[in-house]
């Protein structure tokens, strides 16, 4: 059984509000609260049971557990690499190889994060759910997190929905790219096609990707961008550099060219968002990996100047730009959780 237990003190402006109110507030579903409505002991208020419209009083505390009789049993435990940046009792952040799907899939089925997961818990004798709140493509590295319970995804999911969860990519490029740009193109389904993209301006959904350009290896003809994204379509940072003339080199799919690299070098290095408990801004990095690292130019004096550019320097402070024709919130109720067991 999974069992998260938070408690929380009820401040003076939040007294006659409805427990469900109140929960809303923190980040609970509509679905979490109805759950909790029917775990015996899931709501107590000053340490009885009671309905989600019964009106809180300043002062009282407020305990709610979350509990979960069936782990996914259906993900067979895999010994994968799994690099843990950050666990608590409520998510679980990681650094994600490449080559790793993050979600069991046809033809996928031993081999994903799922199954590294599953082998994580497994080895200390935990239950879990996989729940990954965010997707990287298979041969896309870097980071993501994993909701470890019911109020963490709801919180991360709400997040993820407002866009409130930030990330910011690395990538090498084709080509000497301009200082900065914007890419503003909709973004479709190939005909016939069941995972590849194009820009098609008829039929597309939005998209639209920043980046800037940290440093140029000359030797290689490649850029090394950061970027940020203000929308999440399938493939978007790959189909977007492509259509505008600096594909990934290493992509399978829209840059078959695999002199440099073997994958597209793309890299989840920074991520941010609220911690779906407490509220409190979280962020974290992964640096570049090996395969990566080595399309850095030679002899560089700094090997952290990328770095350091990619922290100050915003994405998008140039011209926007076009594909080339046929070119190819923190808790926002004032409670915090009192005390938490596991």
């Amino acid at each position: 059984m999974i069992k998260r237990v938070l408690s929380y003190a009820i401040p003076a402006d939040q007294g006659g509000r409805t427990v469900e109110d109140f929960l809303r507030g923190l980040g609970y579903s509509h679905r979490l609260v109805v759950h909790l409505k029917q775990t015996p002991g899931g709501i107590l208020a000053g340490g009885e049971s009671v309905f989600s419209t019964y009106r809180l009083h300043p002062g009282q505390v407020l305990t709610v557990t979350l509990t979960e009789e069936e782990p996914s049993r259906n993900i067979p435990p895999a010994d994968l690499p799994l690099a843990v940046v950050y666990e608590d009792p409520d998510i679980l952040v990681v650094n994600k190889e490449a080559g790793i799907p993050v979600h069991p899939s046809q033809g996928h089925h031993g081999n994903t994060l799922a199954n590294a997961a599953s082998h994580y818990f497994a080895l200390r004798g935990e239950p879990f759910v996989y729940r990954a709140v965010s997707r990287l493509d298979r041969d896309t590295s870097g980071l993501l997190v994993l909701a470890k319970h019911m109020l963490s995804a709801c919180s991360l999911a709400g997040q993820m929905e407002d866009r409130r969860i930030r990330r910011r990519y690395l990538a090498f490029v084709r080509g000497l790219t301009p200082d900065s740009g914007t890419v503003t193109a909709p973004i479709g389904r190939v005909p016939g096609s069941v995972i590849q993209r194009r820009v098609d301006p008829e039929q597309g959904e939005p998209a639209c990707t920043h980046y800037s350009r940290l440093l140029y290896n000359q030797k290689k003809d490649l850029s090394l961008i950061s970027l940020s994204l203000e929308t999440g379509r399938t493939h978007q940072i790959r189909v977007h550099m492509a259509s505008i003339g600096h594909p990934l080199p290493g992509d399978f799919l829209y840059c078959p060219d695999y002199r440099s690299i073997n994958r597209q070098p793309l890299h989840s290095w920074r991520l941010e968002f609220c911690h779906p408990v407490t509220g409190k801004p979280m962020e974290f990095t992964a640096p570049l990996p090996q395969d990566m690292a080595a399309l850095l130019p030679e002899g560089e004096e700094e090997t952290a100047a990328w770095l350091r550019a990619a922290q100050a320097r915003p994405e998008g402070a140039g011209e926007e730009l076009s594909p080339e024709p046929e070119g190819g919130a923190p808790l926002t109720s004032s409670a915090a959780p009192l005390d938490s067991d596991s």
